[in-house]
């Protein structure tokens, strides 16, 4: 039985997924090793918690509920009595499976081990523990209260019981479960990054302004954001780091990053979060 919930990172999607969770009536223990992050994340949740509200989606009683449902630490062992724990921290291999390594001596036997990767190997962090079999992927969409989409990610050793058990957590969440493989960047980064690295390429050889090009992709191709304007909300940096793995991981030229996107992030422009990436904010 899930009533606990662990969540470690409190960056934008480690509060999301706590605020889901919390949503739906589960105890949620957020954690992270900053407490100035784990303040942020709780005033993000209340925001976004009052804007239902403002919108009759929910009354002020149960946004105050919800808030009651939610811990912050940054004691990694108070997840000692989790039921289930979802990982959404930095996008790096090596951080994740030392974290994966730590959370399998703490963590009873039977709760399931989750990552918020993007395009990470589950198979790589299910094999830091010594229970691959209930290591999985569940790759929520930003902004995570709004996106309905939650792919799953079955890696090598993962089991069916294991799957079965997220899904249905999933669907408890109000949100659709779609399964991928482990393959570098799954389904939703293999198809996303190249479309936005292409899109880079295009600002790099003349071929648009970032504005012509968000504004076909938007007009002509009827996508909600342009490719440029997601990438900026993204991070730059982020975008870089999946066109890494999908090109390591795959080994195919075609996955190159593009040298203008490693030029802006080398510059600190990373979009939405650093003032300017294609646009200025």
């Amino acid at each position: 039985m899930i009533n606990t919930v662990g969540v470690i990172g409190a960056g934008t999607m480690g509060n999301g997924i706590a605020q889901v969770f919390a949503q739906a009536g589960f105890t949620v223990k957020l954690v992270d090793v900053a407490p100035q992050m784990l303040d942020r994340a709780r005033q993000t949740i209340e925001k976004s918690l009052s804007r239902f509200v403002e919108k009759q989606k929910m009354d002020a009683a149960e946004r105050d509920a919800i808030l009651g449902r939610l811990r912050t630490t940054s004691a990694l062992d108070q997840l000692i009595d989790a039921d289930y724990i979802v990982e959404a921290i930095v996008e790096n291999a090596d951080a994740k499976r030392t974290l994966f390594t730590s959370l399998d001596a703490l963590a009873r036997p039977d709760v399931i081990l989750a990552s918020n990767t993007s395009s990470i190997s589950i198979t790589v962090i299910g094999a830091a523990t010594k229970r691959p079999d209930k290591v999985l992927g569940m790759h929520f969409m930003n902004p995570v209260p709004l996106m309905t989409l939650v792919e799953m990610i079955r890696g090598q050793a993962t089991s069916a019981e294991s799957m079965r058990v997220a899904s249905e957590l999933v669907v408890k969440l109000g949100k659709t479960p779609v399964v991928a493989a482990d393959y570098p960047g799954f389904i939703a980064n293999r198809i996303l990054m190249p479309m936005i690295n292409e899109a880079i390429f295009a600002v790099m050889e003349g071929v648009g302004t970032p504005e012509a090009i968000d504004a076909v992709m938007k007009g002509g191709m009827n996508h909600p954001m342009g490719p440029l304007t997601l990438a900026d909300f993204i991070g730059l940096d982020v975008c870089l780091a999946i066109m890494n793995v999908l090109h390591d991981g795959l080994g195919d030229p075609k996955y190159r990053p593009c040298p203008l996107l490693r030029r802006m992030v080398a510059a600190g422009h990373l979009g939405r979060k650093s003032g300017r990436g294609f646009y200025t904010y």
